[in-house]
């Protein structure tokens, strides 16, 4: 891993470090969702505009899809640390549910060939 990579769990800790030295404090869980939302909204908007249908307007110029990307990613590791979630191991066993459980569904899914 090179310097410009961060771990699941040294996310986890930059972002708890950065809420408790420099945001005061973390939002309430209720205002956290909300925001994530919000930034969905906002990705989803850069996304339908870059590639859907929809033109992009003047005061969607300056948008940063990886920055929205990266909102989102805030907000979900502020929820995760508030409520007692480790990313990574809740990760992990999520790539194994799903590994096990759609070993064959893709595979032999005719709308994916």
């Amino acid at each position: 891993m090179n310097s410009n990579e961060v771990t699941l769990p040294e996310a986890q800790q930059m972002v708890d470090h950065w809420i408790k030295t420099i945001g005061v404090r973390y939002f309430s869980e209720l205002t956290n969702l909300a925001i994530l939302t919000e930034e969905v909204g906002e990705l989803a908007r850069i996304m339908a505009r870059t590639y859907g249908d929809q033109s992009f307007k003047k005061s969607d110029e300056g948008k940063d899809m990886a920055d929205e990307m990266a909102d989102v990613l805030w907000v979900l590791i502020c929820l995760a640390n508030q409520t007692g979630v480790d990313l990574n191991e809740a990760f992990l066993k999520n790539i194994e549910k799903k590994t096990s459980r759609d070993k064959d569904r893709h595979q032999n899914n005719e709308k994916l060939k």
